[in-house]
């Protein structure tokens, strides 16, 4: 027996079927290149061993137990941490047994593909998980991870990694990637600088963190033009631990492009803390034009992250702190909100600004019609609740027609959950495959130009885009 069909994702059309399989196998052992992601830097400078399985798999994956939660199934007895440090269960077999138990959860889902490819591609296994199968499970794969095979930096290497980009905090000192760098490994882990938290002036904390920036970068960051260069200095820092790219998570896809005396008098009132809601707003968007101006002058890639309503759950957010499942697409508007910052770097070449959305709506009406046009646009690939075949799917189909393949940036993770990196790289290789012999199929595109493609959107798109 085994949990995945060889042929999953590809049409059931024999003829395209029989092409997918071709193209697909042409790419599915080139490396990946993981340039943005949330995977832990410290895993790959200690190499110690993951602890046991629930917290490899379930614990920190949102994926996962947003969907548990979704069933009535508590975030504690899942080990998942409280806000004010009470008990939650620790027993890593017990989480296991209540996540096996209610495997049944995940059918159709793209994390059942994601675990079931992990589940038989890196640990052996080819029973399905269920609560008969949950011990057996839990012994195996624990078993597995007191072996040298199975630490961070092995399955770095097993998995085919050329590069990963971790995600970091400007107030990040980095201290992992130095141990990285200091150690003499070979594998390549990058950083990309994630501003958010002394950008956002609704964000806890921030006059502290702004403090800490200054603190940290010997820049006067009471005055504008201080607050600016300990970005500049933070960027090259970041750039010193191979950061190719800056990455942004603001709720909305607004910029500015305002006089300086007014962008300064913003700063005055959010380090005061007496920004309104909209003038917060206005803030963020003035941010992201000085971080493409920023680009232009050091050649870090710009992402924008927008779309999401974060911590929709008040509750979760009091009992379990950020980033607990609760975060929702919202709708999202490009052609207006992107328009200043493409006013003063969108038809410069040597600048480039990857604009992902969790509003799909948005791809053929808004967003592939700029990345069609600006040469310093390009589409990020379907994200978070879109990474998925389905969504794969319709991007292509979306996307296409307007911007083609070759103003898009090829597929990336954005990961926590280490293990299911090439998982989720395999389902958008063989998409693409399944898309492209679609294409083939119905004439319009040569058979030869097709494995082209197919090793553009895996290998050479994302490696370009990102300037790796």
């Amino acid at each position: 027996m085994t949990l995945l069909d060889p042929d999953r994702l590809f049409p059931s059309d024999p003829t395209q079927r029989k092409l997918s399989r071709e193209l697909y196998n042409g790419i599915k052992s080139l490396p990946i290149i993981s340039p943005h992601g949330h995977t832990d830097p410290r895993w790959f400078a200690e190499n110690a061993p993951f602890p046991d399985p629930a917290q490899l798999f379930v614990t920190p994956d949102h994926y996962v137990f947003r969907m548990l939660f979704s069933q009535g199934i508590d975030l504690g007895a899942l080990g998942v941490p409280r806000a004010d440090g009470g008990q939650t269960e620790t027993d890593g077999r017990k989480i296991w047994r209540l996540f096996a138990e209610n495997y049944y959860l995940f059918r159709a889902t793209p994390s059942r593909t994601w675990l079931d490819h992990a589940f038989q591609d890196v640990f052996g296994l080819n029973e399905p998980l269920s609560a008969k199968t949950a011990d057996a499970y839990y012994d195996h794969i624990a078993a597995c991870l007191t072996q040298d095979d199975f630490r961070p930096r092995a399955l770095f290497e097993r998995f085919g990694i050329e590069v990963i980009a971790t995600t970091e905090s400007p107030l990040d000192d980095l201290r992992w990637h130095k141990m990285i760098r200091e150690s003499g490994w070979e594998g390549r882990v990058v950083t990309a600088y994630r501003p958010d938290n002394v950008v956002d002036p609704e964000t806890d904390n921030f006059r502290n963190n702004i403090d800490a920036f200054g603190a940290l970068t010997g820049c006067d960051i009471t005055t504008w033009d201080g607050y600016l260069d300990a970005h500049r200095t933070r960027r090259a820092y970041f750039k010193s631990f191979g950061a190719t790219s800056s990455d942004h998570g603001h709720a909305t896809a607004r910029t500015e492009n305002l006089p300086t005396s007014e962008a300064a008098a913003l700063y005055t009132k959010a380090l005061a803390g007496s920004c309104t809601p909209s003038e917060a707003e206005a803030f963020r968007g003035q941010m992201l034009t000085e971080m493409a101006r920023m680009s232009v002058e050091d050649g870090l890639v710009l992402q924008i992250h927008p779309g999401s309503y974060r911590n929709h759950s008040a509750t979760i957010l009091a009992r379990h702190g950020r980033d607990k499942g609760f975060d929702i697409p919202m709708r999202t508007d490009y052609v207006t909100a992107l328009k200043p910052m493409l006013d003063v770097v969108g038809t410069n070449p040597d600048v480039t600004i990857i604009v992902f959305t969790l509003d799909e709506t948005s791809y053929s009406r808004e967003l592939a019609p700029l990345a069609g046009v600006y040469p310093a646009l390009r589409l990020g690939p379907p994200w978070w609740f879109f990474d998925s075949p389905e969504g794969m799917m319709r991007f292509r189909e979306a996307a296409t027609e307007t911007a083609g393949f070759y103003n898009t940036v090829g597929f990336n993770d954005d990961t926590r959950a280490f293990c299911s990196i090439p998982a989720r790289h395999d389902v958008a290789r063989r998409v693409d495959s399944a898309f492209l012999a679609k294409q083939v199929a119905t004439g319009r595109l040569r058979e030869e130009e097709a494995h082209e493609v197919a090793r553009d959107l895996t290998y050479n798109l994302v490696k370009k885009a990102y300037k790796f």
